[in-house]
């Protein structure tokens, strides 16, 4: 009789972890829905918003460089949104939108040289009292 109650509790606790497992899967599917609907909400507003060659240049970019897409995107998004935007966007409007978020994202790159490098070699005598005057 202990056999049947201990197979009893092994098959409710195996049920039990297997509806936990069910439920996080079930979370996991409608992450994934709601991010569909999300990319496709996205994709129809810039249909809307742009024309089809500046939809073209922007595919291109986010080949290149997904993150300066991605502000673009959002920042065309919220154009919208806010009713700033006239009309279907051109390629040339894309180029000065895309030459804006440039300038605003721009990253400053310094290079710093170390004058002092170090060479090993051999000289002869008289080119050794030549650099030697030169070094101090």
């Amino acid at each position: 009789m202990a056999d049947d109650e201990l197979e009893a509790i092994r098959r409710q606790r195996m049920a039990e972890l297997q509806s936990k497992h069910g439920d996080s899967s079930n979370d996991q599917q409608g992450q994934q829905e709601a991010k569909q609907r999300e990319t496709e909400m996205r994709n129809s507003m810039l249909a809307q918003v742009l024309d089809q060659s500046a939809r073209a240049r922007l595919s291109n970019l986010a080949l290149v460089k997904p993150e300066k897409a991605k502000a673009v995107e959002n920042y065309l998004i919220q154009m919208a949104r806010m009713g700033q935007l006239g009309g279907k966007i051109s390629e040339t409007g894309l180029i000065d939108i895309l030459e804006k978020v440039s300038q605003q994202t721009e990253k400053k790159t310094t290079v710093k040289v170390s004058p002092r490098i170090k060479y090993n070699f051999t000289i002869s005598g008289s080119t050794l009292m030549f650099l030697q005057a030169r070094c101090n």
